[in-house]
């Protein structure tokens, strides 16, 4: 398998990696601009424009978006995250360029109809009231509200019902115009491809793209704050995460940090797994994660459980990652090392899955990272990285509580302060 890219007169680029041994193509456009690149007026609109962008173009209606996709088999979707969006398709071979067809028929041509969005905006004021009453989604949505209080990194991506309603076409031309540009896009297709072929179908569909602005707008840089959120709900489980600043994805500890998440929550065979579900029996999930950003990440474990057991629960949790500041095993390293690097090669299997590695890949780095670069990343990673990256992350910064359900038995935040800021002495050592 092969990686190819191009980058056209415009600006924009395309890249490839043709898998001969498969018959369907999945291909996308991904662009640099998620729900972070909102204004203060326009908290919801880059989830909203993905929605509208199929209903609707000059050359197409709703339903004929829909039904011409599916009448070949294929299938078509989209997804907006905090600092990107992607529009993409799979498809057999044969029908790779209606697939491109589609694509820069929304992404370019959308008429953005006052009923059609009238319409959609009732649809989205159902999916936030649905992730609403969903509390393992709002208890991670209140968490990013409170560790980056009053800023678009922080903000919930599908919008307030106010804001929602008070779009407008123009609004969405306005963020479409200033976002989706050319130099921030990438277009990307794996599988049964030919490069040259999809460059050539990609500059005659996708010419009518804004190029990049004289002067790009700038995101403001993100600043972690930490703090407590509480929401006490008539539920049978308590939702509880507990986090911490992580690290951007160009940070010297990014996959340090990754293999510390996998250590302490990443399987059956992780601390938490092993110490709180299987040996104590007080919750039946959790886990630790690692999320990065562009210039921020976060670090957190979130657990599930009934309100009785939090009081056992948090103390349990903090030991663990007390644990991890003094002591870690060459074992546990080389076991997180390798399910980072089956999770990389089983994606590889994927189509859908390879493009959407190398869209995130060129979004990053600007350009396709080799497997053996990625895992020499992780091979540098030592005992004493990890532990004194634990004795950092979870004793020398402000943590960050989220917690829904029922509530009384969870320990106030200046309980939870006073255990993560007893340091144990050998953080205290390193620390000089």
């Amino acid at each position: 398998m092969k990686v190819e890219c191009t980058r056209l007169p415009s600006g924009l680029t395309v890249v490839t990696e043709r898998m001969p041994h498969l018959e369907s193509v999945a291909l996308g456009v991904w662009i640099k601009s998620g729900s972070r690149n909102e204004t203060v007026d326009e908290h919801g609109i880059a989830h909203l424009l993905e929605h509208m962008a199929f209903k609707g173009t000059r050359r197409r209606s709703a339903r004929q978006i829909a039904e011409e996709i599916e009448n070949v088999g294929g299938e078509v979707n989209a997804a907006t995250s905090t600092e990107t969006t992607s529009y993409y398709a799979r498809v057999l071979k044969d029908h790779v360029p209606l697939a491109i067809d589609i694509l820069a028929d929304i992404l370019t041509e959308s008429t953005f109809d006052e009923e059609e969005l009238r319409r959609e905006k009732h649809v989205i004021l159902q999916e936030i009231g649905a992730a609403d009453d969903t509390p393992d989604d709002v208890v991670f949505d209140r968490f990013a509200e409170t560790a980056y209080r009053d800023q678009t990194v922080g903000r919930p991506i599908l919008g307030t019902p106010e804001t929602v309603m008070s779009f407008t076409p123009d609004q969405i031309r306005q963020y479409l115009g200033r976002n989706y540009t050319t130099d921030r896009m990438f277009i990307v297709a794996a599988g049964a491809v030919d490069h040259d072929t999809i460059v050539r179908q990609v500059q005659e569909r996708f010419s009518a793209l804004p190029v990049a602005p004289l002067s790009p707008p700038v995101l403001d840089t993100a600043q972690y704050t930490g703090g407590d959120s509480r929401e006490s709900r008539d539920l049978m489980d308590a939702q509880v995460l507990l986090g911490f600043e992580g690290k951007a994805y160009h940070a010297r500890d990014f996959y340090c940090s990754q293999i510390l998440a996998n250590i302490l929550g990443g399987g059956m065979s992780s601390r938490l797994f092993q110490e709180v579900r299987e040996r104590r029996g007080l919750c039946y999930s959790v886990y630790a994660f690692h999320w990065g950003f562009s210039d921020t990440g976060i670090f957190g474990i979130h657990a599930a459980t009934g309100g009785e057991n939090l009081p056992e629960l948090m103390p349990v949790i903090i030991e663990e990652l007390r644990k991890s500041s003094t002591s870690i095993d060459q074992q546990e390293i080389e076991r997180a090392r390798a399910q980072i690097r089956a999770q990389l090669l089983m994606g590889q299997e994927s189509p859908a899955a390879r493009a959407g590695q190398i869209a995130r890949q060129m979004m990053l780095y600007g350009r396709p990272i080799p497997n053996e670069e990625l895992m020499e990343r992780l091979s540098g990673i030592t005992i004493e990285r990890l532990t004194d990256l634990a004795g950092r992350l979870f004793f020398d910064t402000v943590p960050t509580l989220s917690a829904i359900g029922p509530l009384d038995q969870l320990a106030p935040m200046s309980d939870i302060l006073s255990s993560l800021n007893t340091k144990p002495a050998a953080v205290q050592a390193l620390a000089g």
